[in-house]
């Protein structure tokens, strides 16, 4: 019998209400499901328990999808020049093209358990001291808008570091993107969080970062991985997730930043278990704030997708600016 561990049920049961949706085509959610779950007979067990249909589930016989190349690409770092280049399908006022003026940006390498991690790292011009902020990805690996959203921090007076979580696989822009969910639950979340401490150290020990003021967010699945780093990494500030699945409610007590969650109203699946988390931060000391946004869905801040909501994404990433600014 198949058993779905937690970061694969989530991304799978997200997956089903996009193709419900009509966000998704059958054959992508097929595709993604495969990949996650290594074969055609375990996806189809996968997709049964998340509740597809008989007609909706694969045939066992199917043959298993093969990595198509990369198509999509992350918009690449380096030293600023007068030319800017505009995130594809951004829509949010509050994007930041690459190149735009104040900024450096760059691709950056750090070690993290006897290898490297790559990430993306922008911050202001001229060097002076501030705080730093890691950015966990969606279940999409690092891409152009993820980078964008390390630049709108930098903007703010962050050095914001977006780590990709598929560094040892070569990277987010080398992968076929509906295989990019599968690797990241297969390299397991423990992997994530530890690889997000190695970000910590390295932010933490840069010449333009004050020694100690450093925040995370994360968005979705990365939201996730921020509600678990919260509960490791002891010298983070504050943390703000997404619509991230919530940490095992027995760690709870240990969490060592002060937490913000944002949430969507309308997204029952995460949203619906809201509350035992609230009751278990009320039974503890960690500073929290868990709110919802109202009249949103699940990645309503995401604005190259459909459901970004300009109001409400607004609204959260302000709430999200004056958390850190309060606790950091």
């Amino acid at each position: 019998m198949v058993q779905l561990e937690k970061f694969e049920k989530y991304l799978i049961e997200e997956f089903y209400d996009d193709f419900r949706s009509g966000e998704m085509s059958h054959k992508t959610f097929t595709r993604r499901v495969a990949f996650i779950m290594g074969s055609m007979t375990a996806a189809a067990a996968a997709m049964t328990l998340v509740g597809c249909t008989p007609d909706e589930v694969p045939r066992t016989t199917d043959p298993m999808p093969t990595p198509s190349p990369a198509t999509s690409s992350a918009s690449a770092p380096g030293s600023q020049g007068p030319a800017t280049t505009a995130v594809p399908n951004a829509k949010s006022p509050l994007s930041v093209p690459e190149g735009a003026a104040g900024l450096t940006t760059a691709a950056v390498t750090f070690p993290a358990n006897g290898t490297e991690i790559s990430g993306y790292l922008a911050r202001p011009d001229g060097g002076r001291k501030g705080p730093g902020v890691l950015i966990c990805h969606e279940n999409r690996g690092l891409t152009p808008h993820i980078q964008d959203v390390a630049r709108r921090f930098a903007k703010e007076g962050y050095a914001a570091l977006a780590l990709d979580l598929l560094s040892r696989e070569g990277g987010t822009a080398s992968m076929d993107p509906d295989a990019v969910p599968g690797a990241l639950t297969k390299a397991g979340a423990q992997r994530h969080v530890d690889d997000c401490k190695a970000a910590f150290d390295y932010l933490n020990g840069q010449d333009f970062v004050e020694e100690g003021r450093i925040a995370m967010v994360g968005f979705c699945f990365g939201g996730g991985i921020t509600w678990q780093a919260s509960t490791e990494i002891s010298g983070l500030k504050a943390t703000s997730a997404f619509y991230g699945p919530a940490p095992d409610v027995a760690k709870v007590p240990i969490i060592k930043p002060a937490v913000f969650g944002v949430y969507a109203e309308n997204d029952a699946r995460i949203t619906g278990a809201m509350p035992q988390l609230q009751a278990a931060l009320l039974a503890s000391t960690v500073k929290h704030q868990l709110k919802v946004y109202p009249g949103v869905d699940h990645a309503f801040h995401n604005d190259t997708g459909d459901r970004y909501v300009e109001a409400q994404a607004t609204a959260a990433w302000n709430d999200t600016l004056a958390w850190f600014k309060d606790n950091i």
